[in-house]
């Protein structure tokens, strides 16, 4: 059974550091590109970031998040994370965990498995 388990969400303030996880099961994590998409409230769910398969891999950012956030992947431990810096309040949002199998690095809604998200709150 494929499961994208996320944690590290929470409530900030404009400035702050989040760190996200996502821990993977279920399926042959080395194969598949992973990413972070988000939703805010009252908005469609968009792309935040994607990594190919291999760690240390090719990553893609939204333009909203280039420069503040970094992800990166552990396959030996199944495992993707989402370093968010200086955060703004803007970035408040449900945050999914996405896996693809495939060697390219996927900027659109079309992943799939998901996660439940985690809800990550910034206050000015």
């Amino acid at each position: 059974q494929v499961q994208l388990v996320e944690s590290g969400g929470g409530s900030v303030q404009a400035g702050d550091s989040l760190r996200l996880s996502c821990a993977a099961s279920g399926f042959t994590f080395d194969t598949h590109s992973m990413a972070w998409f988000r939703r805010a409230p009252g908005k469609r769910r968009e792309f935040v970031a994607a990594i190919s398969r291999k760690q240390g891999g090719i990553t893609r950012y939204a333009d909203s998040v280039k420069g503040r956030f970094t992800i990166s992947r552990d396959n030996a431990k199944n495992m993707v994370y989402l370093q968010m810096n200086s955060l703004i309040p803007e970035d408040t949002a449900v945050f999914y965990c996405a896996a693809r199998e495939t060697w390219e690095v996927v900027t659109i809604d079309d992943y799939d498995h998901w996660g439940q998200g985690t809800q990550v709150t910034v206050s000015s």
